[in-house]
């Protein structure tokens, strides 16, 4: 049986500020995913072609020496973590549907390439703001960062700007 219930968005809310509070308090850094890419990044180049990464300075930066492989990050884990929660989510609330959603008009190639296209963009926009939007928006909002809370109105300014010219793509 399909639960039409969801929680209720105040309470995940307060529990998502909670866990970014445990989180800052246990490890001195807040939530974010970008990192967990960048290391799987690391590790990928540093296993297909380690010369690349002994030589060059990005890499470096993000290597570990004790000779841990850079997929030892805890925001390596964090991500994973989500996707296996929001996997479990899915299939305790069945609500775990394998389908490409789209809206009458949408086609599935349209969905598709929008789809591929924000997601590299979401990448380029990550590397460019050093993080991506749970790292920088709500991490520096969790310390009143100036730039956090700017960094916030500029998502959902932008967010609002951009619904309104592919709006026609859904419906």
């Amino acid at each position: 049986m399909k639960s039409e219930t969801y929680m209720n968005p105040y309470l995940a809310g307060v529990l998502l500020g909670v866990l970014l509070i445990v989180t800052i308090y246990i490890t001195g850094r807040g939530l974010g995913a970008s990192g967990a890419i960048k290391s799987t990044t690391v590790a990928t180049v540093q296993a297909v072609y380690p010369e690349h990464t002994d030589n060059t300075l990005f890499y470096k930066e993000y290597r570990q020496d004790h000779g841990e492989t850079p997929l030892m990050n805890w925001l390596v884990f964090e991500v994973v973590g989500v996707l296996i929660g929001a996997f479990l989510s899915g299939l305790i609330s069945d609500r775990l549907v394998f389908k490409l959603e789209q809206g009458p008009r949408s086609k599935t190639k349209i969905r598709i390439a929008g789809a591929l296209a924000g997601g590299i963009l979401w990448g380029v926009g990550s590397q460019l703001g050093r993080g991506c939007t749970s790292g920088a928006a709500l991490s520096g909002m969790a310390v009143m960062s100036t730039g956090g809370i700017l960094t916030m109105m500029a998502i959902f300014g932008g967010a609002y700007g951009f619904a309104y010219f592919f709006r026609r793509w859904w419906t």
